[in-house]
Order: C-alpha cells, then sequence, then structure tokens
C-alpha cells in the first residue's frame, strides 16, 4: 500500500475527519484577497473613506467591509480635531435667537439652508471659506474665500448659493457668530423674505449640517503648506467642493449631493407631468 495513501488515511481516521478533507482549499482567502484589492481601490480614489462609505461604493455589507479592512488593517486618514470655537465669538452674551431648524425636516430643496465658515492656515496668515449648503440635498450650493472674516465673507457666499440655485430659501440656518447676528446680513436674509434660524451659543452640534462638512472637508483638502500661491489654494478649495458634490458618498443619502438632487428633481419632474 502506498506510504503516503497509509498516511493520509491513518491521519484522517485521527482527527476524525474525511480523508478528502486534508485536501481542500478553502475559498475564503482568496476572495477576501479580491475584496482588499476592491476596497483598496475604493480608498485610493476616496482617501477618507470609513467601511461605511466604502461598503455603499461597493454595493456590499458594511460588516463584511469593516472585518475585511479590519483584518488587512486598511484605514482611512486620521480625522483631524474638532474644530475650535471662534476666539472673538467667545465671552459674547448669547443673543435670543429662535433656532427654528431644529424642528424641521425639509422635504426638497430650497426649503432650509445653513451657513458657517472655516479657517486656513496659508501663507503665514488666515483665509476663510465660507459656504452655504441645502439641508435636504446636503450640496454644498454657495461658497466664497477671503482674507477676512467678515459679514462681507458670508454675504458673498450667500449671495453665490442665490446665484448657483436661482432661488432663496425659506429659512436660513448658522451659529450666533458675529458675522451671522449682524444687522447688515439679517438685513440680506430679510429683504429676501429668508427667515433667520441660530443654533444656541456655544452649540455647534445644532448647525450638524456644516459641522458634518467641515469634519473632513480640511482632512480630504490636504496640507495646504504643497501650495506656491493662495491662487493654487483657492483652486484646490474649489475642486474638493466639487468633488464633496459630486463624487463623495454622503452616508445620510448613500450618495453624492448632487446626484441625490438631480434624483429628486427628476421624480419632482414625473410628479408634475402627471398631474
Amino acid at each position: 500500500m502506498d506510504t503516503m495513501l497509509t498516511t493520509k488515511t491513518a491521519l484522517a481516521q485521527k482527527l476524525g475527519v474525511s480523508r478528502s478533507s486534508l485536501y481542500y482549499q478553502p475559498k475564503k482567502p482568496p476572495r477576501e484577497l479580491a475584496l482588499k484589492q476592491e476596497i483598496e481601490t475604493v480608498m485610493k480614489a476616496h482617501t477618507a473613506y470609513g467601511h461605511r462609505r466604502v461598503a455603499l461604493a461597493l454595493g456590499l455589507n458594511e460588516k463584511k467591509i469593516a472585518r475585511v479592512m479590519r483584518k488587512f488593517g486598511l484605514r482611512p486618514r486620521v480625522r483631524r480635531a474638532r474644530r475650535p470655537f471662534k476666539p472673538e465669538d467667545m465671552g459674547k452674551n448669547e443673543q435670543n435667537k429662535e433656532n427654528i431648524a431644529i424642528r424641521l425636516c425639509p422635504i426638497r430643496p430650497n426649503v432650509l439652508w445653513a451657513g458657517d465658515f472655516t479657517y486656513i492656515w496659508f501663507g503665514e496668515r488666515f483665509w476663510y471659506a465660507a459656504t452655504v449648503i441645502d439641508v435636504f440635498t446636503r450640496e454644498i450650493i454657495g461658497w466664497h474665500i477671503g482674507s477676512h472674516h467678515t459679514t462681507a465673507l458670508i454675504i458673498t457666499a450667500f449671495k453665490d448659493a442665490v446665484k448657483r440655485t436661482g432661488h432663496t430659501p425659506c429659512w436660513f440656518h448658522s451659529d450666533q457668530g458675529s458675522e451671522y447676528v449682524s444687522g447688515e446680513y439679517e438685513s440680506l436674509l430679510m429683504s429676501h423674505g429668508v427667515i433667520p434660524s441660530c443654533s444656541r451659543k456655544s452649540s455647534p452640534w445644532q448647525n450638524g449640517f456644516q459641522e458634518s462638512f467641515y469634519s473632513n472637508f480640511k482632512l480630504e483638502l490636504g496640507e495646504v503648506n504643497r501650495f506656491y500661491a493662495i491662487g493654487e489654494l483657492i483652486e484646490a478649495i474649489h475642486q474638493q467642493i466639487v468633488y464633496y458634490n459630486q463624487r463623495r458618498i454622503h452616508t445620510s443619502i448613500s450618495m453624492p449631493p448632487m446626484i441625490f438632487r438631480q434624483l429628486q428633481e427628476q421624480k419632482t419632474a414625473v410628479v408634475t407631468a402627471i398631474t
């Protein structure tokens, strides 16, 4: 009798398994390696994606993606620290402003917009990027970059949103930053028939729409010291916003904001045609 056969048979009997199982090659490792490559391809194009967005991009189960990423040590870029409160607003008294947004759940675009701005250190000074987001679509619909955080900065961002969309919202939400509660900005909203809404002082989570956007914005923008001129930085910010709107999956809507808006517009057009 063949020595190898005798050995295999004896080993199988000793282990209490069938002899054929000793030759079995599990399929799971090769499948996981193939999935690992797919995940790496997604993460190369979207360097800040965690397992939820990767799963959405691949149309696969979140737990499965999380397990494979954990097994092979695949991680997105480390998140930056939470944005600090604006130092110039520290110590100022809270104004009696109503937070209307906390009660609203918009079911179409241009019902509720929200605004905010962030700091970017470049060229031995701060630069400021103000943005306006449509809360329903999660799309950044207006923005402006300036060298000072004045009321003019956020007014220009608002006007940019009006120009791009051709609409004004019913309500506009912001924090109680001095720029947003200035008489000039409030007069602008009033002139458009827009009702202001404000978060409570030192409560950034009450403007979570913008906080969610900014939580990854600088992270995905990357190190700005790679640029040689402010024009390059401004172009990079513009491209980052375009990426966010058109390609980056937003977990609350499971797709990029612009695609979500276009789908909603198509649905509205169909309903209008029927009625």
